[in-house]
Order: C-alpha cells, then sequence, then structure tokens
C-alpha cells in the first residue's frame, strides 16, 4: 500500500455498541476550538513557553504512537511509505494539510509546506498574533512519529508560521545531532528525560487495554465512502469524471452516440445516465443486446412484426424502435449485427421510420439511438464485416470508456459500494475490508472489470467468516496479488493450477506489477504485444 492511498474509511473503525476505533486503538473525536480554550488557559495559567512544552510533548506522544500503530497494521510498499504516512495522517485527522515543496521532493530527509493548520488557526483566535511559530503540536507529531520510524531522536521546527503573518507554515526535520548548536533550544521543550522509555510503558499497557475492550464494527454508510456518484456510475478518477463531463455536454442534444469499451466496464450505466440528464429522461429507457439473439428474432424485437408474418406472429406486434417513442434505445454489443440487419438499421437512422416484419407501411420514430461495442467497430469496417456508412451514422459522438486498470482510484469505492449493497441483500453482517484486501483489489488488473469487481465482492462477502472481508475471501487470482512486488513473487501461488490458469495467474500478476502498462508487461513476459492483448481480451469474455 502507499501513503496516498490511505483513507479514513480504511482506518476508522465504528460501532454503535463501542467506541471509535482506528487501527485498532480507541480514537476520540475532538473540537478544535475545546483545544484551541485549553491553549488559551494553559498559557494564561502556566505561560506560552509551558504551554508550548506541554503542546509539544502531546504532539510527540501522538505521532510515536501512530507510526507504531501503522507499521505492521498495513501491507507497504517499501518503508519509505510508512515513513511519509505520517503526513497522510495529518491531513486525515484534519491537523492540517502537508504539500512538499516543488524541487524539494528528494531532500534527504523531511520538508512541508503546512496549509490550514488548527493550531494556527486557533492561536489566532485565542491568543492573537505571534512573534514566534506556533504549531506546537504538530511540530511535536512528526518529530514523535519520525523518532519512531527511524529508531532515533528526530526533532522536527516550524520555519514559518501563520501566526507570524506567514502565507503558511513551513516544517523542516533532522536528527537531533543534525541540529548542531541550535540543539539545545529545540530540544528544551521536549524536557531533559527520553519519552521513549516512558511511551513504551505507555504503549505496553494501551495494549493490553485494547485487547481486553475489542473491537466492533458497523456497517459502510455508502454515502460517506462514495467520493463521487452519478446515478449508479461510483467515481473518484479523473479519466471517469471526464467520462461524465462529456456525457453531461452531450445530453444536452439528441445525436446518436456510440459507447466504447471493454466487456464490463459499465457501458450500460453511461448509457442510463446519459438517458436521465437528457431531455428523454422522463421517457422510457430499452436496451437490448444485439449478440444474444437469432437475426430473424432480433429484426422483429427492433423493428416489430405484422400477424401472419412468420410462423408464430400470432398478433401484431411494435418493435423497440417504436416501444421507445420519447425516449432512448439502446443497442448493446452492435458489432454483433448482421450484414443484413446492419443495412436495415442504416436505413432507419437515415429516414426516421421503420417498417414492421411483413408490413410496407412506413412508421415514423421518435427515438434516440445509443449504441455500445466492445468490438473494434473501426478494424471491422477495414476487414469488411462492419458497414462504413453505419459506422460513421452510430458514431456521431463517440463516450470511449476506460477499462478499470486505467482507473485504479475507482476500484475501492466501487468495491466499498457493492459490499454494502450485497452485504444488505445477502443479510451479512459484513462492514468493510481490510487494508489487506484492498490493497490486493487496487493492485489487481481487473480484465473482467467493473462486472468482474462486483462478482468477486459479493463471493467475499458470502465467504468471509468476519466483520470484514480479507485477502482469503477474494477469488484465488486476486489473492496471488497480495503482497506481491513482481512476477517472481507469484511462484507460489501457481503451483496445483492447471497450466492455463498458471499462466493466467503469472499474466495478471505481471500486468499489476507494472500498473497496467501492455509494453513493459509483455516484454518481461517474453511475448508480443498483440498476444498480450488477446490473451487480455480472452480472459475478459470469460468473465462476461
Amino acid at each position: 500500500m502507499k501513503a496516498r492511498e490511505l483513507s479514513l474509511d480504511d482506518l476508522l473503525e465504528r460501532s454503535p455498541l463501542g467506541p471509535l476505533r482506528m487501527l485498532g486503538q480507541r480514537v476520540l473525536v475532538m473540537d478544535a476550538v475545546a483545544l484551541g480554550l485549553l491553549r488559551k488557559e494553559l498559557i494564561e495559567m502556566l505561560g506560552p513557553t509551558a504551554a508550548r512544552g506541554i503542546f509539544v510533548r502531546f504532539g510527540f506522544a501522538h505521532g510515536y504512537r501512530a507510526a507504531q500503530a501503522l507499521e505492521n497494521a498495513l501491507p507497504w510498499d517499501e518503508a519509505r511509505e510508512w515513513r511519509i504516512a505520517g503526513a497522510q495522517i495529518h491531513k486525515i485527522q484534519g491537523l492540517v494539510i502537508p504539500e512538499v515543496p516543488k524541487g524539494e521532493e528528494e531532500l534527504a530527509f523531511a520538508v512541508a509546506n503546512w496549509k490550514q493548520s488548527y493550531e494556527a488557526e486557533q492561536h489566532l483566535l485565542f491568543a492573537g498574533p505571534s512573534l514566534e511559530p506556533v504549531c506546537w503540536s504538530l511540530c511535536g507529531f512528526a518529530s514523535g512519529y519520525l523518532s519512531y520510524v527511524h529508531r532515533r531522536q528526530v526533532y522536527a521546527v516550524e520555519e514559518r508560521c501563520v501566526a507570524c503573518g506567514d502565507s503558511h507554515c513551513r516544517m523542516i526535520a533532522r536528527f537531533a545531532e543534525d541540529w548542531g548548536s541550535s540543539l539545545e533550544t529545540i530540544a528544551a521543550p521536549y524536557g531533559r528525560c527520553p519519552l521513549e522509555a516512558s511511551l513504551a510503558k505507555l504503549l505496553e499497557d494501551l495494549a493490553s487495554t485494547d485487547k481486553a475492550l475489542g473491537d466492533r464494527r458497523r456497517a459502510l454508510d455508502e454515502a460517506t465512502r462514495t467520493p463521487h456518484a452519478d446515478g449508479s456510475i461510483i467515481v473518484a478518477s479523473a479519466p471517469m469524471r471526464r467520462v461524465l463531463d462529456l456525457v453531461a455536454r452531450v445530453a444536452r442534444t439528441d445525436s446518436t452516440v456510440l459507447i466504447t469499451g471493454e466487456s464490463g466496464v459499465g457501458k450500460e450505466r453511461i448509457a442510463r445516465t446519459l438517458h436521465g440528464q437528457s431531455a428523454r429522461g422522463d421517457g422510457p429507457f430499452l436496451a437490448i443486446n444485439c449478440g444474444a439473439i437469432t437475426e430473424t428474432l432480433l429484426e422483429s424485437e427492433l423493428f416489430g412484426h405484422k400477424r401472419g408474418a412468420f410462423t408464430g406472429a400470432t398478433a401484431d406486434r411494435a418493435g423497440l424502435f417504436e416501444a421507445a417513442r420519447g425516449g432512448t434505445l439502446l443497442l448493446d454489443e452492435v458489432g454483433e449485427l448482421s450484414p443484413s440487419l446492419q443495412v436495415k438499421l442504416l436505413r432507419v437512422l437515415q429516414e426516421r421510420e421503420v417498417r414492421r416484419v411483413g408490413e410496407n407501411k412506413p412508421r415514423a420514430i421518435d427515438v434516440r439511438l445509443l449504441a455500445a461495442t466492445h468490438r473494434d467497430l473501426r478494424g471491422m469496417v477495414a476487414a469488411g464485416t462492419f458497414r462504413e456508412d453505419l459506422y460513421y451514422r452510430l458514431r456521431v459522438i463517440e463516450v470511449p470508456v476506460p477499462p478499470l486498470r486505467a482507473r485504479r482510484e475507482d476500484v475501492l469505492a466501487i468495491a466499498r459500494s457493492v459490499l454494502v449493497r450485497t452485504a444488505t441483500r445477502l443479510v451479512r453482517d459484513v462492514s468493510g475490508m481490510t487494508p489487506r484486501a484492498a490493497d490486493a483489489l487496487v493492485r489487481y488488473p481487473w480484465p473482467g472489470n467493473v462486472r468482474e469487481l462486483e462478482n468477486a465482492i459479493e463471493r467475499a462477502v458470502v465467504l468471509s467468516d468476519g466483520h470484514r472481508i480479507d485477502v482469503e475471501d477474494l477469488p484465488e487470482e486476486i489473492r496471488a496479488i497480495d503482497g506481491a512486488k513482481g512476477p517472481a513473487h507469484h511462484a507460489a501461488p501457481l503451483v496445483g493450477q492447471t497450466l492455463a490458469e498458471a499462466e493466467r495467474t503469472l499474466i495478471l500478476a505481471t500486468l499489476a506489477a507494472n500498473d497496467g502498462h501492455q509494453g513493459k508487461t509483455a516484454a518481461q513476459l517474453g511475448i508480443g504485444t498483440a498476444t498480450l492483448y488477446r490473451k487480455l481480451k480472452d480472459y475478459s469474455r470469460v468473465h462476461s
């Protein structure tokens, strides 16, 4: 797991029967103003120097504790991710928004610009402007966190502060010995006695208490776990936000739209969203899979038929083009249309009228047509299997939907939403997922896209014997991703699989290790990119 992937939902455990817990430890939700009032009282009673010492020591203990709790609780990709996770914890807990200054990302140690510091805000509110930086507990937190991470004393110092009139706060941290002649002044607020010994005893007591208390969790609140939702589409990634922005613009017109993308990416959901946002949103939305039924039956379904037109036609029947009057008709998998139906569909689009099977009477239609396909229609046109004129009639506007592996930020958002719905539908007391499970879900390349993800979560909800799904509850190919950093780490899970299964596991694991980059994956596997693409398409069809 990477530090930037940490979220409050992954860390916080809530239960109606018990206290809030984070990473297994009890936590409190404190009002920033209450802490501001405490600061005011301490400054007035003890003076600013003593008040600073209290807040620095408190922050040190907080940071030291956070680093210890994070060390083994999450599957870190590398040690550096654990080290820099302290900044993300700062942000998640609402203390400050840290940013690494541009051009300083590769500094040997820690430096950060702090935005919206709660301490500077409260100090200005209750004590007014200051001649010296006032983010005492924040510096203490950074010192305690980094001291535990490096097993050496670290001191963080605030160089600039909003309370001093600066545009933002700025912190820099160094090992104790690197502060030189300034060390004595910097270390003074932390006291003469090392805090590690007393903290170690405190941590032992806390661990014993936590074990006795246990932890309870309540069901996920879907509304708070969805970064952005548009209808039934869960969106957290920039690529899908761009798709929805395009859909919103296209919805204002009545143009024909071609929705493209791999199987399972959610093309029909995009079509329903487009319909719902259009002026036809109050009308019917009808959809048909052109590859699921025979040519003769499909013609009747689309255009309707007259009584006696063929065996079994016992009454006149309107087709979908007529039934969708005032609304939208989606032709899913339009690439599966036979040549003869392609000609008839082209005529309908040109003339805006249909003829029922067995009739010569044309009937005007009032419907917006959407088409969807996972096939390469342009390639089919070049191969002569799809009409070029129909292709351009359908592709007035194209909405390409990216595969799930190209929008990994959506994976956990979708998974959590599916988990809530599935647990509710199946009446299962499953309220979330472990960090290891979340990490495996993000790393897996999802050849079957959203449909495969939904199936994997439902399987995990059914098999889970706890309140949260874990890696062991996920399908085998996803379990193979857990903890891997490259293809070599997947040798053990291949034992016991068939040759085809082992090949699939290795290909998907290598693709995940390369963050979905097909060129690098093909090179590592010693195969051509065309071969890799074909195999991924085959895996996609298996999950369709």
